[in-house]
């Protein structure tokens, strides 16, 4: 998946020149937290955010908005020289970077232009769509060691009961270093069966294991 498919291309922007007071109300009738600010030509210049206003204003002055510091310039606070993607970046790429560089949205620019934003909303609301959770199903865990084919396996124990699997993820196994854990999500309320044939066919389900639920 690339950033063209979840960035927001309906752009809320500010002029250098903009003050701060200006920002906010922009930032409250259009519920966004993180503000573009660009030249006549759409060149990005910097990022504003509510946490850089906040952190601008003494806490008594934030109360107060008739206090001149609500008419400095947003060039004045803003972030400048921001952080910047494209279009065509990959999202686990710009989810990279919104981890390493602990900031909360990425403008994205092609030909030097801003064509939208990304932020870490969306990248979490990516995250629930991949993992199918928006959509009825079970998630099962499955503790496997890390060797060729080993997915194909599974999904044949899933094949024979007509469940759609609707994502799977692979993580570590904090445990050993061999292992890998699946996390899995399939069609289907009921998975007990896969389950029971998972376990016959020696696989380490791992979840759902409830005390006291047999499988029999």
């Amino acid at each position: 998946m690339i950033v063209e498919e979840i960035m927001n291309d309906e752009l809320y922007t500010l002029a250098p020149t903009n003050t701060v007071v200006e920002a906010l109300k922009l930032m409250r009738e259009k519920k966004v937290r993180h503000l573009p600010v660009v030249d006549e030509e759409y060149h990005v210049l910097g990022v504003i955010t509510e946490r850089d206003i906040k952190e601008a204003l003494p806490s008594s002055l934030r109360d107060e908005p008739n206090s001149p510091v609500f008419n400095a310039k947003v060039e004045e606070i803003m972030v400048k020289n921001p952080l910047v993607g494209h279009p065509l970046d990959f999202v686990e790429e710009v989810a990279l970077t919104f981890y390493e560089s602990r900031v909360g949205c990425l403008p994205i620019v092609s030909g030097g232009k801003l064509v939208g934003i990304v932020t870490t909303t969306d990248l979490l609301y990516t995250y629930i769509e991949l993992t199918g959770a928006t959509e009825p199903g079970s998630k099962i865990e499955i503790r496997v060691s890390d060797t060729p084919g080993i997915l194909f396996e599974i999904t044949k124990v899933f094949h024979e009961h007509h469940a759609n699997v609707q994502s799977v993820l692979v993580y570590p196994d904090s445990e050993n270093t061999q292992n890998k854990i699946l996390s899995i999500r399939v069609k289907t309320l009921n998975p007990l069966a896969m389950i029971e044939k998972l376990r016959k066919e020696g696989f380490d389900v791992l979840w759902p294991n409830l005390p006291g639920v047999s499988l029999q």
